[in-house]
């Protein structure tokens, strides 16, 4: 697995990771639906383009199999393809994230307790809770820190 820092966007790289994107989600976010999951889908591009640090890991055919944005020292999006969840890959991005750019900060959605206790193993604690998503939506968020 190679860990990197993406320069350039292609078009083609923004299609495999929203794909990746989309596996990722429907995979851990169930409390979506399939319509949730297209609207919000729409967003992606917007959001691969703004972000200031996007690090990817491709598997050993060159292909992205998740990604990471950086914004400040807070990780605003962590997405990991199904089939490479729960071998390491997420911890690498991390441990990338605080090596690097001094990550100490997240949001996760409160309906993916894996996604909450995975952080938590990673160091992370909760300081604060929303009813709502970033967009408004009723989602609760818990923001969590490094400790």
């Amino acid at each position: 697995m190679k860990i990197l820092e993406v320069e350039e966007i292609t078009p083609s790289l923004k299609e495999q990771l929203i794909f990746v994107w989309e596996k990722s989600v429907k995979a851990t976010h169930l409390f979506l639906s399939e319509n949730e999951v297209e609207e919000i889908k729409k967003y992606i591009p917007q959001a691969l383009n703004s972000i200031a640090h996007l690090i990817i890991a491709q598997n050993k055919d060159n292909c992205p199999v998740a990604f990471m944005g950086i914004e400040k020292q807070k990780i605003e999006m962590l997405f990991i393809a199904p089939k490479e969840q729960g071998k390491g890959l997420g911890r690498k991005l991390i441990q990338y994230g605080i090596e690097n750019y001094s990550v100490n900060e997240l949001a996760v959605n409160e309906q993916n307790p894996l996604a909450k206790g995975f952080y938590e193993h990673m160091g992370f604690y909760v300081y604060k809770r929303t009813d709502y998503d970033e967009q408004g939506n009723p989602y609760p968020l818990l923001y969590m820190k490094l400790k």
